[in-house]
């Protein structure tokens, strides 16, 4: 019989399937349906840093200091606490490990965000840092450290695991990710996803693109989770985007990652999608007689085909050659 169990970020897994932050976990009886159906963790729905914001730039309009600051706390400490409320809900409704997770771009608030998430019983933390750099005059580098500063101030507030869930616009992952290994990460996810925007020809206006990951995606996860698990082994790795089968989260594990975060798929086909990963998993591994997701996890990953070059490979030279007639 196929053994599933893995450990991701110091966590405990009964299946390497967490279901990553979305509407669908910020809900008790999706996140009980999911764990039903067979996923191994979840993670909570974000609180998000852009939000909050926007709310309290909103209300920026009373005219009076006091009333402003009032309504800044309030919305502050309303939007906290209905994430506190899930966390605790969640943790009493099943068994399986509970993810909270902050989406953030500032070094600011999240330390007491953060030990509040963790007293009202969070497993782990996820820590989203997304936000595209366009100021003509950046300083090199500052997005990186924005990343360390943040990881060493939360850390040194709470004890529970943290998991950084890295975006894919870095020129070089791997020198972030061993600097957040240094500073006490517990895990990276790669990658989080940017929504796109579109535009409308007819109106003229600026629109959204599609919100959905593609199978497409986890090419370029594969590749950088390959790398990094070979060079950096001493974290743990997680792989988001992409991951629409059983065989996306076989090729996840081969290339080095304990876990692999779904949505997508579970938007576009139900949570039933859930337990057909989990049962293709198994049969893969029965199939080919493995008893443990160690015995083949990082079988493809740079350091155990020896040979970084068809990770690193950018030219297309080889692969079209193929098609020449």
């Amino acid at each position: 019989m196929a053994q599933l169990k893995t450990t991701f970020a110091g966590l405990s897994l009964q299946n390497p399937i967490i279901i990553s932050s979305s509407g669908l976990t910020n809900n008790i009886d999706n996140i009980k349906s999911l764990e039903e159906a067979g996923a191994g963790a979840i993670v909570l729905k974000s609180v998000f840093e852009e939000q909050i914001s926007m709310q309290v730039k909103a209300a920026h309009s009373h005219g009076s200091s006091e009333a402003d600051h009032y309504l800044q706390t309030y919305i502050r400490s309303h939007t906290l606490n209905k994430h506190i409320d899930l966390i605790k809900r969640a943790k009493d409704s099943c068994s399986i490990p509970v993810i909270a997770s902050i989406n953030c771009y500032n070094d600011n608030e999240w330390i007491d965000f953060a030990s509040v998430m963790e007293q009202a019983g969070a497993d782990a933390l996820e820590v989203n840092i997304l936000s595209l750099q366009t100021e003509k005059d950046y300083t090199y580098g500052s997005f990186e450290q924005r990343h360390i500063d943040i990881l060493r101030h939360i850390k040194a507030a709470i004890q529970i695991p943290i998991i950084i869930k890295l975006g894919s616009n870095l020129t070089n992952p791997i020198a972030l990710i061993n600097q957040l290994q240094a500073n006490k990460a517990a895990g990276v996810v790669l990658f989080n996803r940017f929504y796109q925007p579109d535009f409308d020809i007819d109106k003229l206006t600026i629109t959204n693109a599609n919100v959905m990951s593609t199978p497409s995606e986890l090419a370029e996860r594969l590749r950088w989770t390959a790398i990094a698990s070979s060079q950096i082994p001493a974290i743990d790795y997680a792989i988001s985007g992409g991951i629409h089968s059983g065989q996306a989260l076989i090729k996840a594990i081969l290339a080095g990652a304990s876990a692999a975060e779904i949505c997508s798929v579970i938007y576009q086909k139900g949570i039933k999608e859930v337990t057909k990963i989990k049962d293709a998993f198994i049969q893969w591994m029965e199939t080919n007689h493995y008893e443990s997701i160690s015995q083949f996890k990082g079988r493809l990953n740079a350091a155990s085909i020896g040979d970084i070059t068809p990770f690193e490979r950018t030219q297309f030279i080889k692969y079209f050659s193929n098609y020449e007639e």
